[in-house]
């Protein structure tokens, strides 16, 4: 008779398990997206991107997002990033972080050279770690390209820049109408500062909805509302 006793692999999952020990592969290795889903809630996400003014003159906006509620962060823009205004930046996005109660571990971003070694540098000294993506990788910041594309499309495709002072007060704008009223749905069509409003039941409300319109940037974004 033999002495071997067979174990359903449930059992021994089981057991593992109680043993707080993962099973394999993940106790040897994880991959990029299990570590973006696991951390999300202690991530954020930087990016340079730029566009140009009716005169031909180039400009350099620097964006920040938060991984789980897609809050966007208008860190600066301008024609020149040097050293000195990217380093002024994170000191910036610290302190805005501190304010908030964000308890963020991990920022991603790109090998860019605009980024001096003293930007990172503040942030390690908050408790931030940087984590570069990889060489032509964008997939590997694919949450916060994705925004700048979306940026682009609703708002800096749509309007004429006439300098710098104008570019800012239209990324304020968008920053406050992507944050405050526009629908995510990579966080179920909420709103990263807004709660959802109570759904409506009343069949008499359904039938008689009383929507407002407001336009932001000359019509360039609307935002809608029921009325109170």
């Amino acid at each position: 008779m033999s002495d071997r006793v067979k174990v359903a692999a449930s059992t021994i999952w089981g057991i593992l398990k109680d043993a707080g020990i993962e099973t394999a592969p993940e106790r040897t290795s994880s991959t990029w997206a299990a570590f973006l889903r696991s951390q999300a809630h202690a991530i954020i996400a930087a990016d340079f991107f730029e566009t140009t003014t009716l005169t031909g003159a180039r400009l350099y906006v620097l964006a920040v997002i938060e991984h789980t509620t897609r809050r966007i962060r208008i860190l600066g823009a301008t024609a020149h990033p040097t050293a000195a205004w990217v380093t002024q930046t994170a000191r910036n996005l610290v302190l805005g972080l501190e304010d908030a109660e964000c308890q963020v571990k991990y920022l991603i971003r790109d090998r860019d050279g605009k980024y001096p070694a003293l930007f990172d540098t503040i942030l390690t000294d908050a408790g931030i770690g940087v984590i570069l993506t990889g060489v032509r990788i964008p997939r590997m910041n694919a949450i916060m390209e994705r925004w700048v594309r979306t940026c682009r499309r609703e708002l800096l495709d749509q309007t004429l820049i006439l300098n710098q002072r104008h570019l800012l007060h239209a990324l304020r704008e968008y920053e406050n109408f992507y944050n405050e009223h526009r629908a995510h749905q990579g966080i179920a069509n909420a709103r990263p500062l807004a709660l959802l409003p109570e759904p409506i039941t009343d069949p008499n409300r359904l039938a008689h909805l009383n929507i407002h319109r407001r336009d932001r940037l000359g019509g360039i974004l609307h935002e809608y509302e029921h009325a109170a």
